[in-house]
């Protein structure tokens, strides 16, 4: 089968236009990937189980009105189109080798039994188009000990340190209040897909990438996990505090919360003359940030009374004047109203196939001469299958009727 001569989908000035993307991951990593690569321009197409598709459509409340799609469904799947394919069918297997014949990338993340069950195994990827960038995103990776073992957030936190270090210091260990180690795992997939590509365009053939949502978060935690390295030692909680810059730390207000990030000394100087407290800037305890953290606790026990007597507007505005890092922590509902944001157009208005409009987060990249944003609403399960179908595949109606009928699409 020869490529479509249909016209690729999406704006011609987008960095990835004429990319198409087979999505047949669920949940929150493949999709966070996939959807990172629609926002550049790809042409994603997401496979979905007819009758239930993603499981995460039914991840709610809250809901998009009584019979819509969940918010957790929507903010993973933004700029994609919805194919409704039973893998399970008979008939499914060579329809979904041609529409990988198709493709550029391929991300996936499917337990090994599943793979060889659905012939997703790179052996045969590789035979069934050289070309192809496939990303396999899994809990553990493909290899070593726990290779089968499914990966779920919140074990994985557990299980890489992250709770670890996290929450107050004579607390239990908390998780993260999002699935982050599916969303770093994406971001990790989406730059692996972009690698692949870069490559291809260099007369490369297609490769193949192994990512794991355990290794995606040992290796986000960076500094904390390379002193463990160098010490030997278990790194502590310190709460919303910095192990190794002072002051950088959350700090109760007259009517709230305050950060305060001082990172180099010129800032902690500007910050003292500010505050009206030039002594500490003289103090031999804390003239460099290794004595701050050092003396820690006495300097912590000085500030402290220092924040509560100012409201956190009146904070701010002395900062601000200052030129010391800061910031007021604020709830989302208070994010979602900030001029700085929607100056970005991180919130789109979205209208989805029944012509019901909501609000829609945008993507976190911009680009020089980008097209104006549009709504891209995630797609309704299966809305695509027959127009797909035809602009990847060459079928005509009677063919896809067929098809459907068949129960091989839906």
């Amino acid at each position: 089968m020869t490529t479509s001569d249909k016209p690729a989908v999406g704006p011609e000035n987008s960095p990835l236009h004429g990319v198409r993307v087979l999505d047949m991951s669920r949940i929150l990593a493949g999709p966070v990937c996939c959807q990172l690569l629609a926002d550049l321009g790809a042409d994603v197409v997401k496979i979905e189980r007819p009758g239930t598709g993603d499981d995460t459509r039914q991840w709610g409340p809250p809901f998009l009105e009584d019979d819509g799609a969940s918010a957790y469904y929507l903010s993973a799947n933004r700029g994609k189109r919805s194919l409704a394919l039973d893998l399970g069918h008979p008939a499914a297997a060579a329809l979904l080798d041609n529409l990988i014949r198709q493709a550029d990338v391929l991300v996936e993340n499917f337990l090994p039994a599943s793979l060889e069950k659905f012939s997703l195994t790179p052996e045969k990827l590789a035979k069934l188009n050289p070309r192809l960038i496939t990303c396999s995103i899994s809990g553990y990776g493909r290899t070593g000990p726990m290779a089968n073992v499914p990966g779920y957030d919140l074990v994985i936190q557990a299980g890489t340190g992250l709770m670890a270090i996290t929450g107050e210091p004579q607390g239990r260990p908390m998780k993260v209040g999002v699935a982050i180690t599916d969303v770093i795992c994406g971001l990790y997939a989406a730059t692996s897909a972009l690698a692949g590509l870069y490559a291809r365009g260099k007369d490369q053939n297609g490769t193949s990438f192994d990512l794991s949502l355990a290794d995606c978060m040992l290796a986000s935690l960076v500094n904390v996990a390379q002193s463990a390295l160098l010490t030997g030692k278990r790194p502590t909680r310190h709460g919303n505090a910095h192990p190794q810059i002072v002051p950088y730390e959350a700090f109760d207000t007259a009517d709230g919360y305050l950060v305060l990030a001082v990172g180099n000394d010129t800032q902690w100087q500007r910050f003292c003359k500010a505050v009206g407290r030039e002594a500490w800037g003289k103090d031999e305890r804390f003239t460099t940030n290794p004595l701050r953290v050092k003396h820690r606790s006495e300097l912590i026990s000085q500030l402290v009374p220092l924040f509560s007597s100012r409201t956190t507007d009146a904070w701010c505005k002395l900062l601000r004047a200052a030129d010391v890092p800061h910031g007021p922590v604020l709830g989302l509902d208070e994010v979602l109203r900030e001029s700085q944001f929607a100056a970005r157009e991180m919130i789109l208005d979205a209208r989805d196939a029944h012509g019901r409009g909501f609000p829609l987060l945008g993507g976190a990249i911009h680009w020089r001469d980008e097209p104006p944003r549009q709504s891209a609403a995630p797609p309704e399960l299966g809305q695509h299958t027959d127009e797909v179908l035809d602009q990847w595949l060459n079928l005509d109606a009677t063919q896809i009727t067929n098809l459907r009928e068949l129960g091989v699409v839906a």
